[in-house]
């Protein structure tokens, strides 16, 4: 089954990693804290307490039952509800190295620790258009299967097809577009996942994780944008040692939200959810080379990947992506990104 071949993948992947591990550069460190408790837990105001002994003064003079209002204005905690993200399915491997300026910021909660990638506040993260990002367009037959091995066939080759938690019901509807159509054949929206392995003889296996179809009914946004088999990509341009090919490794985003989301949940989930995916990419030409770890260089002199946009195009059966324009400069610093600690990772 797809499913077993990922958990086992995985598995090999993270042995295979040593080397990189190596390769990561640490920055100071700084300590992020939530301000919740002390917005919680403000006394009440005096305009509050002198109210209250007013009113049983005058309960005494008059020695009658006082009637009691709530006027008194909600707290914020009356306000607040837990928000969880699910996890995505994740089946890429472990990100690399990390941009030399970058800050490292480690968050305790409990015994584990997140290590949060940034970079300087006048650089590109206040960008909203400036992401790590991994999304295109596939057109092939489906097939759904009870077994879970789901696949979409691309230029006579089979590709294991997912679903992703938060896009169940795009899954779901397009069961039903099928069921109804008796067409298999359709043009979907598609995350890629590379799944690396450690020994030279594998191949690395390439997944796809739906995040919508079109019908041509009314083609909008990624549709538009994108022909079939093209993806856009947006990340660091490097190598890793479990590749000979040139990656662009697609992070983790960070938002305030999946950092909460992974200081409460187990170290084996916060891992797999912050793990990165690293797209083979042929690129003749770059203007910038893919970024090497030197083993035998000094710290100091090992520079960091640079954040690339691109456009690009899949070849099937080769599984990797063929170079077509840069959608974007490309830039010295990332946007900052999630990243799971070496002992967190050890742990898993």
């Amino acid at each position: 089954m797809y499913q077993a071949l990922l958990e086992k993948a995985e598995k090999q992947e993270t042995l295979g990693k040593e080397d990189q591990e190596k390769a990561e550069l640490k920055s100071p460190l700084q300590t992020l804290e939530p301000e919740l408790d002390k917005k919680l837990k403000q006394p009440a105001t005096k305009v509050e307490k002198e109210a209250n002994e007013s009113k049983k003064n005058s309960e005494k003079q008059l020695n009658k039952p006082s009637i009691a209002t709530s006027n008194e204005p909600k707290t914020k905690a009356d306000n607040l509800t837990d928000k969880e993200e699910e996890i995505l399915i994740s089946s890429s491997s472990e990100k690399s190295d990390a941009p030399a300026d970058s800050i490292s910021e480690k968050i305790s909660s409990s015994s584990d620790s997140v290590e949060i990638e940034t970079k300087d506040q006048e650089t590109d993260t206040t960008e909203n258009d400036v992401i790590f990002q991994a999304v295109g367009i596939i057109k092939g037959e489906v097939n759904f299967s009870d077994d879970g091995e789901n696949s979409i066939t691309l230029a006579g080759k089979k590709y294991p097809l997912f679903y992703i938690p938060s896009k169940r019901r795009a899954w779901d509807a397009l069961k039903k577009e099928i069921e109804v159509t008796g067409e298999k054949i359709q043009k979907l929206i598609v995350y890629p996942k590379v799944i690396h392995f450690p020994k030279k003889h594998q191949i690395h296996c390439l997944t796809f994780q739906l995040v919508g179809f079109d019908t041509g009914k009314e083609p909008s946004g990624i549709s538009q944008e994108l022909n079939e088999l093209e993806f856009k990509l947006s990340g660091l341009w490097q190598f890793i040692p479990v590749c000979r090919t040139p990656c662009i490794s697609v992070m983790r985003n960070f938002t305030p939200s999946r950092l909460e989301y992974i200081k409460q949940v187990e170290v084996a989930k916060k891992v797999k959810f912050m793990k990165a995916s690293h797209l083979p990419l042929l690129w003749r030409d770059s203007p910038v080379r893919p970024f090497r770890f030197n083993p035998k260089a000094e710290k100091e002199e090992q520079g960091h990947p640079a954040f690339v946009q691109v456009k690009t195009r899949l070849l099937p059966g080769r599984d990797v992506f063929g170079f077509i324009e840069q959608l974007g400069p490309i830039r010295e610093n990332a946007p900052k990104f999630l990243k799971a600690s070496k002992k967190d990772k050890m742990e898993a």
